[in-house]
């Protein structure tokens, strides 16, 4: 199989070029602003979604059986949303089978446990940015997978534990909320669910989330502590009632996924225990 992963610069993207390479796959990645290197034999494709017929160059070079989607603009509508749309009608022109990777953001926070059956129901410009790219891609692309996931952490790479780390050296200003729930995912965990998808038949709506629940707060003392820092240096907020828009409690269900799928997504408890 000959894959193309659309934002392969990133923290998830890297991890799915690594796994791809060591499985044997042929493997080509897009970046936006920077080249990244460090990986030999990769294709990488400059690529910017705001482009229209960028993508379809892209796709008519690499020539992939499969593409997937992990690139994130956040707030910015053009790349989350209508680059994703590009991305879903190329691959649909190409004949490519797609995997499109979504957040827990599409929701609200207002049922706090949200299993793969829930509508999106978001309450920030990203999560409403998510939400119609989820919808583009399952009306544009109907044999697609589309996997929701959580927070993604690593072993030191991540924007989370980038955080962590400034706000235990006190060099960046900000709080971690004690209210703000999410169930953390491992980059290793979520990347091999992503290939096993990928490589399968499987195709609709899939959660890839941990199975602890854990505010920002607390996962943040558990990165202090496997890494060595001060766990009671890290300052707490509530977002609650504050200026910061976006849901509280959100909990992906991942069981059901988790039944199809052979990859363990680990709790943060465990992936997070000292090393």
């Amino acid at each position: 199989m000959k894959v193309l992963i659309v934002g392969g610069s990133g923290f998830l993207g890297r991890e799915l070029v690594r796994q791809a390479v060591a499985a044997g796959l042929w493997t080509a990645a897009t970046y936006r602003s920077r080249h990244p290197g460090g990986v030999p034999g990769i294709p990488w494709h400059h690529l910017d979604l705001r482009a229209p017929g960028h993508l379809g160059t892209v796709l008519a070079e690499a020539a992939p059986d499969a593409v997937v989607n992990v690139t994130s603009g956040y707030s910015d509508w053009e790349v989350t949303a209508d680059g994703s749309v590009r991305v879903a009608m190329a691959a649909a022109e190409h004949g490519c089978r797609l995997v499109h990777v979504s957040s827990d953001a599409v929701f609200s926070g207002a049922r706090v446990r949200y299993d793969e059956s829930c509508r999106p129901d978001p309450v920030t410009p990203y999560g409403a940015a998510k939400a119609a790219a989820e919808t583009a891609v399952r009306l544009l692309v109907p044999a697609a997978v589309v996997a929701r996931t959580s927070l993604i952490i690593g072993d030191g790479g991540s924007v989370h534990e980038r955080l962590v780390h400034d706000l235990a050296a006190g060099v960046r200003d900000g709080v971690l909320f004690t209210g703000e729930v999410r169930c953390p995912v491992h980059v290793g965990d979520l990347a091999s669910a992503l290939w096993e998808l990928a490589v399968s038949d499987a195709s609709g709506m899939f959660h890839l989330a941990g199975t602890d629940a854990l505010s920002r707060h607390r996962l943040g003392a558990l990165i202090a502590r496997r890494d060595g820092l001060d766990a009671t240096a890290l300052p707490a907020g509530r977002r609650a009632g504050g200026p910061v828009p976006g849901a509280l409690d959100v909990r992906l269900d991942s069981s059901a996924t988790q039944r199809l799928i052979r990859t363990r997504l680990r709790g943060a408890r465990e992936f997070l225990a000292s090393r």
